[in-house]
């Protein structure tokens, strides 16, 4: 969600919005008094050295980082040295900063011990080559310290190490029970010093990902555009990525600044005590130290040249890389594949719990790669635990869930069932709707102190009703069809949305609203915080003026047009004609009312304007098609002529470029699209973790839209996840040799499946901070990611050089030349034929099976028996990528046209398609 304010509001809301951003809780967002005095040292000077890949300058009286400064011609900086001088003091962690817990013997409460705490300056070592730097840290530590630090800087083959020395000094036995080195980068995106955003932070920020993998774990930081060059921190020696803390500084995290965060060597005394209820990424650890003994810990810092070189710097170093097909959130029905990289071998493969996965080890690829094919048994969360012969063990954790078609149907039934509000009586006109649900207390929200969140509108309040409209737009069952045509009528028009008057079409912001003065017979909540900005009144409430309002309810228009046009004997309520008028009109008040907030932003499921303009093509509308392109038109004029056309009322967000690159893309602003999508791919990584790869930066949303009590917390497959995911497999589409764009956009694009509980319900996103580890317990607005996941439904088939046939959303069997797929993704009307550049989508029935002709590129369409409500299946068939020897595919059989899709009769049996080239 985002601030709910209009452009209108002027300077008062530009001043806000620097001070307070968004009017974030205080407690997410803090209170910070005048700075505590300077204790880094600064006045010291500084210690700088060069190796191959960076300029290194370190504080000459605490050894820390002051700048890791790539050598690049852009010569960027990693961390964030332009705050050096406002960070210079106590608890501001730096690179080179190290926290631990220790008790003596094994019993008794656990003392914490941190370098930054309150500094005083190291004592300096003598540094003999490799040793860059060398520092006794025992001045910047307690004097009660049981431990002895050494730390060094080295330049060791090459390649930059930190590494740290633990001594037990004491005469007794000691437990380490937490050990943590700060990584602290540059993702404040705001001058601390005045509090506002810095205009270049697309040049000078990045973003950190951690892949918590234990022995194969690493920390990549991408910067803020999407370009090269990206750091890489690795485990050197023994250094497990155990678990990923965030730390308390006193600048705490808000909008524009995720937090900064420790990597974990052991976890053990976290998980007595503050994550107890949790269940973390890997098992917690702790050491054991005899009197005079030592522990070495320390990270290496790579150098990658882009993003997409990763894992090629990775393995160039002699780290373990794993590629996981579709991904890491695996359907109990794909045979799913991991592809491991590291020069020893695998000596052992277990589940975590036992059983929750089965693997199978196959022969190794052509250059080594080893071969796993992997099959979920558990629903829910799991490891796969690789040890290999040298003692490295890479743990990589999955998501298990069911077959994804059924996954969606749980969804469906929950939404219509549980998530259904009847009640005739509601002063608030919101029966009966599909409304938020509240999992901890299994029930509707029907108060809350954020307006919308009970009041169907904005993200928040209309995540349910969009994601029951995207379920049936390509899962259609007809009770749930029935029921959503009376939300429609009794409650979406006419209630949520204007039908006559001066603002017919507009979108209000909520239907309930907290006006004790408009309803005084109604009987608030009392134990509801009714005091803050987020309840808005009656007048608040009515109004239209918030652009992101719109695409929901278009969304829920088409999703009835295509449903109304595409099946027979399903919807009753109107003629198709009429809920695509409706979805047209509703976006025609979007684009003539420049009065309407961020209407001139990408905007959250903005993609339903150009699926709208598809069909109002498809069905030979021209007025109104052409009404809706010159709308798009002046969006993609106006977004081609900012230097980063993507924008929203927050000084950073990552929910425009979804819109953004497909009409940008649309109109020829190929430099514009390009931008878009780096930008993208700087904050969505591919990470061999079910919850971080394809996962689009959020962090801020469990306030706006989650339970009650959230703040500031990386938010795992939040709408995110599903809604970039769009842009990036529809740039796949077009370049299907990128095998990069189809893992990371096919892991947002699964990324919502993992939301949906084994009954149905699906949380707005996942708590990532290990004191949490959970889904949150409102449904909230998950429906943009469920947009997501719908418009992105798919089965893609590769033919990849090193891994060969290969199937994401589905399984395939090489049969001589023939490759067959069986499509396994929730919806099973689209295929990509990645070899041809070939996109085959129905508008109704389903895919049985497809198959591809590897030698000589016939294709052939197995089509779902017919069903009551689709007698026929509408096959379109599209190529987006052009590629060398492959001409324009047709079906070899004539079928009627209808709205432009080819009319396949269905019948009791499979019915076969097929396609050739018809240049050929």
């Amino acid at each position: 969600m985002k601030l709910l304010f209009s452009r209108n509001a002027g300077w008062f809301l530009l001043a806000f919005i620097l001070t307070g951003w968004g009017a974030l809780p205080a407690h997410a967002q803090g209170r910070r008094g005048p700075p505590s005095p300077p204790t880094l040292g600064l006045d010291q000077g500084f210690l700088e050295f060069d190796t191959p890949d960076f300029h290194l300058k370190l504080v000459k009286a605490s050894q820390t980082v002051a700048a890791l400064e790539a050598k690049s011609p852009e010569a960027f900086d990693f961390t964030p040295g332009n705050q050096l001088e406002f960070r210079s003091r106590d608890r501001y962690n730096y690179l080179g900063d190290l926290t631990f817990r220790t008790r003596a013997g094994d019993s008794g409460p656990w003392q914490s011990f941190s370098t930054s705490a309150v500094r005083q300056p190291v004592t300096a070592l003598e540094a003999k080559a490799p040793v860059l730097a060398a520092a006794d840290l025992a001045p910047t530590l307690p004097d009660d310290c049981p431990l002895q630090v050494t730390r060094t800087w080295s330049l060791e083959n090459g390649q930059l190490v930190l590494r740290f020395v633990l001594k037990n000094k004491t005469s007794a036995p000691l437990q380490i029970g937490a050990l943590g080195m700060p990584m602290i980068f540059n993702n404040i995106l705001t001058d601390l010093a005045t509090n506002r955003p810095f205009p270049q932070m697309y040049q000078i920020c990045d973003f950190f990902d951690p892949a918590i993998n234990e022995d194969g774990g690493y920390l990549q930081v991408t910067r803020l555009n999407g370009h090269g060059p990206a750091l890489v921190v690795v485990p050197e020696g023994k250094t497990p990525f155990e678990a990923w803390r965030p730390l308390s500084e006193p600048t705490p995290p808000g909008q524009t600044f995720e937090g900064a965060f420790e990597w974990m060597v052991h976890s053990q005394a976290y998980a007595e005590n503050e994550w107890k209820n949790a269940k973390p990424w890997n098992p917690p650890t702790m050491a054991a130290l005899a009197p005079g003994e030592t522990k070495t810990i320390g990270v290496k810092f790579l150098l990658s040249p882009q993003i997409r070189d990763i894992e090629q710097t990775l393995a160039a170093a002699g780290r373990p890389v794993a590629v996981g097909i579709p991904g890491y959130i695996l359907p109990m029905d794909i045979n799913g594949k991991l592809f491991l990289n590291y020069p020893h071998q695998i000596a052992a493969i277990d589940s975590d719990p036992a059983g929750a996965i089965t693997a199978v080890q196959n022969a190794p690829t052509p250059h080594g790669w080893q071969d796993l094919t992997l099959h979920g048994q558990t629903w829910g969360r799991a490891r796969l635990v690789i040890r290999y012969d040298d003692g490295t063990q890479q743990a990589i954790s999955y998501y298990i869930i069911k077959p994804a078609a059924q996954a969606v149907a749980d969804l469906g039934n929950f939404l219509f069932t549980k998530q259904w509000y009847v009640n005739p009586n509601d002063p608030f006109g919101r029966s009966p709707s599909v409304m938020t649900y509240d999992r901890a207390h299994d029930r509707i929200v029907t108060q809350d102190f954020r307006a919308w969140v009970a009041g169907l509108g904005d993200e928040g309040g209309a995540g349910s009703w969009l994601a029951a409209a995207m379920k049936e737009s390509g899962q259609p069952n007809a009770g749930e069809v029935g029921k959503y045509q009376q939300f429609v009528d009794q409650v979406l028009w006419g209630g949520l949305q204007y039908r006559d008057g001066p603002r017919q079409y507009g979108v209000k912001k909520s239907m309930f609203y907290h006006d004790p003065a408009a309803l005084p017979d109604f009987q608030y909540d009392p134990n509801i915080n009714w005091s803050g900005w987020t309840a808005w009144n009656k007048q608040a409430a009515d109004a239209v003026n918030r652009a992101y309002d719109y695409p929901h309810v278009v969304a829920a228009y088409w999703a009835m047009y295509r449903l109304a046009r595409n099946y027979q004997n399903l919807v009753t309520a109107h003629r198709w004609d009429w809920y695509l008028n409706q979805a047209f009109l509703t976006a025609y008040y979007l684009g003539t009312h420049n009065n309407i907030g961020n209407s001139r932003d990408g905007l959250m499921d903005g993609t339903i304007f150009l699926l709208l303009l598809d069909d109002l093509k498809h069905e030979h509308w021209p007025d109104q098609y052409q009404l809706l392109y010159g709308i798009l038109q002046n969006r993609a004029n106006d977004w081609n002529a900012r230097p980063l056309p993507f924008g929203s009322e927050m000084a950073w967000d990552c929910t425009g470029q979804e819109e953004v690159y497909g009409v940008t893309k649309l109109f020829g602003f190929d430099e514009k699209a390009q931008i878009t999508l780096d930008s993208i791919l700087g904050y969505m990584p591919g990470i061999p973790n079910w919850g971080y790869n394809g996962n689009a930066r959020r962090y801020w949303d469990f306030y706006y839209g989650g339970a009650p009590g959230g703040g500031t917390e990386r938010q795992l497959h939040h709408y995110g996840s599903g809604l970039n995911a769009i842009p990036v497999l529809a740039a796949y589409r077009d370049h299907p040799g990128d095998f990069y764009l189809l893992r990371v956009g096919y892991g947002g694009a699964m990324g919502g499946l993992s939301n949906i509980d084994q009954e149905g319900f699906a949380g707005t996103a996942f708590h990532s901070y290990p004191q949490n580890m959970r889904w949150d317990t409102y449904s909230g607005d998950y429906g943009p990611n469920f947009f997501g996941v719908a418009t992105n439904a798919a089965t893609y088939v590769i033919d990849h050089p090193e891994f060969g046939w290969q199937a994401f959303g589905g399984n395939v069997q090489v049969d001589g030349d023939w490759v067959k797929v069986q499509p396994l993704d929730c919806f099973r009307q689209r295929v990509y034929l990645a070899p041809l550049g070939l996109w085959l989508t129905l508008d109704a029935g389903a895919f049985d099976h497809v198959e591809l002709n590897a030698k000589t590129h016939a294709v052939r369409l197995a089509l779902a028996p017919a069903s009551a409500i689709a007698p026929t299946a509408y096959l379109r068939i599209a190529q987006p990528a052009k590629i060398n020897g492959i001409g324009t595919y047709q079906p070899t059989e004539k079928f009627k046209l209808d709205h432009e899709a080819f009319a396949v009769p269905l019948g009791k049996d499979l019915v076969e398609v097929s396609l050739a080239d018809a240049t050929k």
